[in-house]
């Protein structure tokens, strides 16, 4: 279980990104945090993988204060995380980058099988560099197959859809959805796409740095779609 207790946190020249954030996340559930831009839902995701400290506030998981964790800290404590715009790796393929995320020596058929899974046609990835010569899409893809591999107690993602086409974007879904079946840890999902929302079992909204409502799917998503002012939700085929 992941749990934030009473988290803040300023920059300079902004005030108040995150505002006393409480919240709890269970094991193996599906959670996408939205709300609109500027809100504090990206903060928060880093907040989560240590890439930033809290000002004020706990972080736990499973019990254990981890606030204090650098990001490899919290990697090797069960905590992945994917970037809105995935990182490049000269020098670095994508057999290599899936074997490192999985711990293990993987052969070219169980790396290849990762990405199968995101869609993509092993072959002509496997042995291709992390480099410049990969889409937006494609680098997402991989770097989501890398996640697939680790298979941690949690999976944080900053808005997956970013850069992706719309069959990516599709397939995407049925990733997730499959991830959530089979991984037994919380996928925790930074995104405003109403098809994402749709398949949440809990949706956390984030508005000027505090959390405005919460709760199961049912609960949450008619009143955001209701909405004429403050959040935007896509349809994923805009």
């Amino acid at each position: 279980m992941l749990e934030l207790k009473n988290i803040s946190y300023s920059a300079e020249g902004k005030e108040g990104i995150l505002k006393n954030i409480s919240l709890v996340i269970e094991d193996n559930k599906f959670v996408v945090i939205t709300g609109p831009n500027g809100g504090g839902k990206s903060t928060l995701a880093k907040m989560i993988a240590g890439i930033l400290t809290p000002q004020s506030g706990q972080i736990l998981l499973d019990g254990q204060d981890i606030t204090s964790l650098s990001i490899t800290e919290r990697a090797k404590a069960g905590i992945s995380f994917a970037f809105q715009q995935p990182v490049r790796f000269k020098g670095v393929t994508v057999h290599d980058l899936i074997s490192l995320a999985s711990g293990e020596n993987l052969s070219t058929a169980a790396a290849c099988q990762y990405l199968s899974e995101v869609g993509l046609c092993a072959r002509d990835y496997i042995d291709r560099e992390i480099n410049a010569s990969l889409s937006g899409g494609e680098l997402k893809r991989i770097e989501i197959a890398t996640v697939l591999a680790r298979k941690t107690k949690v999976s944080l993602f900053d808005e997956p859809e970013a850069g992706i086409d719309l069959w990516s974007f599709k397939n995407l879904i049925s990733v997730f959805e499959k991830m959530h079946e089979e991984i037994q840890g919380s996928i925790v999902i930074i995104s405003h796409q109403e098809r994402i929302l749709n398949i949440a079992d809990k949706i956390i909204v984030i508005a000027n740095g505090e959390i405005t409502k919460q709760g199961k799917k049912e609960e949450v998503l008619s009143t955001l779609l209701n909405q004429t002012e403050g959040c935007r939700f896509m349809k994923g085929d805009e």
